[in-house]
């Protein structure tokens, strides 16, 4: 630094300058909203912290109990990891922390290699919650967020709706006061639950029922108030003041009231590689949750949502959640619809939440001694039966039925395989219906409307008439090793329905966006059948990056096509060459003046064309 105003203001803007150029606003953009807060935002913010704080502590400790760990490794999930997506993140109306999907992928990965209980299963998870958010820091940097796309939205209805009913008689056990054994798949679980059902606690059933119609009504009639914090605080009295845990009711216990402490998780490394499949399917199931939420109330109030930037501020979330003694973290539906009805209009909303529950652990915890398991469970179930979307899968169907068929396989597949296999099966199966989809593409034969220039599809136009001798069709896809085949049995099918002369098969290349080099050789294969059959093949409104690919394959200099920068073009050189007598499509319409064709075609079109 020199020392001198000049200096100093050299500094400065050097400074104004970095941040600028290095993207360090974008990197951290709590950078942008920070300096600029709004007073008049503090009362909103501070109510929705203490709303949404007041929510998570009950859902933190029922989340963790899904997950197989104590409670108040769901709490340590709620308090740093939070800040910390509150400095990375972009929303400003997601509420992160512990959710019932993550939860329950959780204990399907880590049931298998470490018991439930010991001091390794929370090492376990805590090496999970690194792993999942290394996951996310990569695909951000790397620009990645593309990758979840291949979860489509209809196979995500139906995997969240068979995981809510996985996750609902996971449940049971606690509301019935039973034990039973962790199964690997659904009807292992529904079986154990029926042969158990008998030994059920007369006590912590009521407690259970009271809970869940408790958490209803107010859910229903008071959605303002905290429910689950309700509920917690009427079955701790409940339990008090009858001396419900002589009497067989199962409490949560005690619970540290240490802080959470940094430290990088002490695991065997052999997990690594065991865990990296889990890793992946959290990563993308996450983010499809916290994303789809996110873009809602971006929407809503009109600010810019960075994907790869969630991807970054999720990652780090989960970072620290597994160096502070966590598990995997993301983004909540319930508790995000919360945190924007209380008011929330900045990050800092889940920086109050974060402190709510860091005082809870520091104060609070001996009061939740006799919290019962069944409320937890209770709150458990009322959480995830909005996960269950009745209304978004009639919407589906309503839309394209097609898509059920991904719904389905990811439903079924994830009843009866499981939570990882299961959505992996409905993956594949989605893409599948994709590929399918593309390899019969939508195809239309054209006629012409009246005397004018335009030519529709015949079917949605009954007013198009087509021409004799001449058929024009139009495939709305990509040509690609995917439909080459369905393309050239379409072409040649269409070709032999012309009996006339001059017997002339034009093709509308207006929809094609793409080929490739199977295409490429199909459509030269296709060209010298047509010419054996007698029927020429004219190519028309041919796109720039399509001729690029058919000019390398040869295919647009083959000597029997024709190719034309016009359906109208291609109509009058049949008409020219042919002696044929074609009405002239230029005699009258909407589309203007039309540049008039010559008899001898120029094959090598302008490049704008």
């Amino acid at each position: 630094l020199h020392d001198t105003p000049r200096g100093m203001l050299r500094f400065r803007l050097n400074v104004r300058t970095f941040t600028s150029v290095s993207g360090l606003t974008t990197f951290l953009p709590i950078l942008r909203w920070a300096p600029n807060y709004e007073r008049k935002n503090l009362r909103s913010d501070l109510a929705a912290g203490v709303t949404v704080g007041a929510m998570l502590v009950p859902q933190a400790m029922a989340y963790a109990l899904l997950a197989g760990l104590p409670p108040e490794i769901g709490l340590y999930a709620a308090t740093i990891p939070v800040i910390i997506y509150a400095l990375f993140g972009t929303s400003r109306q997601l509420a992160v922390g512990p959710v019932a999907i993550v939860s329950l992928l959780t204990a399907t990965a880590l049931a298998p290699l470490v018991e439930e209980g010991t001091s390794g299963y929370l090492a376990a998870a805590a090496l999970l919650a690194i792993m999942v958010g290394v996951v996310h820091i990569v695909m951000g940097v790397g620009r990645l967020g593309f990758l979840v796309n291949f979860l489509s939205h209809s196979v995500l209805v139906g995997f969240t709706a068979a995981a809510a009913i996985i996750i609902g008689f996971s449940q049971t056990k606690h509301l019935l006061g039973i034990s039973i054994e962790r199964k690997d798949h659904f009807y292992e679980t529904v079986g154990e639950v029926g042969r158990n059902v008998g030994d059920a606690d007369g006590i912590t059933l009521l407690i259970g029922v009271l809970a869940l119609a408790g958490l209803y009504v107010m859910k229903k009639f008071t959605p303002r108030i905290p429910a689950a914090l309700v509920v917690v605080v009427a079955s701790i009295l409940a339990v008090e003041l009858f001396d419900l845990e002589d009497r067989g009711v199962k409490v949560v216990g005690d619970i540290p009231d240490s802080l959470p402490a940094f430290g990088l998780p002490d695991v065997d490394g052999s997990l690594l590689g065991s865990l990296i499949p889990t890793a992946l399917v959290i990563t993308l199931v996450g983010f499809m949750e916290s994303i789809a939420v996110a873009k809602v109330y971006a929407r809503r109030y009109r600010y810019d949502l960075q994907p790869n930037s969630e991807l970054i501020g999720l990652g780090a979330a989960n970072v620290a959640s597994g160096m502070f003694g966590g598990y995997p973290v993301t983004g909540g539906f319930s508790r995000t619809a919360v945190n924007d009805t209380a008011g929330a209009k900045t990050p800092f909303a889940s920086i109050i939440t974060a402190l709510i529950v860091l005082s809870t652990i520091a104060f609070l915890t001996p009061l939740l001694t006799s919290l019962p398991n069944a409320a937890l469970g209770a709150i458990i179930v009322t959480a995830i039966i909005g996960l269950i979307d009745v209304k978004e899968m009639r919407h589906i169907a309503a839309v394209k039925k097609s898509d059920l068929i991904g719904l389905g396989v990811a439903f079924v597949a994830t009843l009866a395989l499981g939570i990882e296999l299961g959505i992996g099966v409905a993956v594949v199966a989605s893409m599948l219906v994709v590929f399918a989809r593309m390899s019969r593409p939508h195809s239309a034969v054209l006629g012409q409307i009246g005397d004018t220039t335009t030519y529709r599809n015949v079917e949605r136009s009954p007013e198009a008439h087509t021409i004799d001798g001449v058929r024009i069709i139009r495939i709305d896809a990509g040509f690609s090793f995917v439909n080459a085949t369905n393309v050239k049995r379409l072409l040649l099918d269409h070709a032999s329905e012309v009996e006339v002369e001059p017997r002339a098969l034009v093709l509308d290349a207006s929809g094609i966006n793409d080929v490739d080099a199977t295409a490429a050789e199909m459509l030269d294969e296709v060209i010298d059948e047509l010419r054996d059959s007698g029927v020429s093949l004219h190519f028309a409104d041919v796109k720039g990056p399509v001729r690029d690919v058919l000019r390398r394959s040869g295919a647009w200099d083959h000597t029997h096509i024709d190719v034309h920068a016009s359906t109208v073009d291609a109509i009058d050189a049949i008409n020219r060459g042919s002696g044929h007598v074609v009405p002239d499509p230029r005699g009258a319409g909407i589309d203007g003046i039309v540049v008039a064709a010559s008899a001898e075609v120029d094959r090598e079109l302008p490049t704008h064309v």
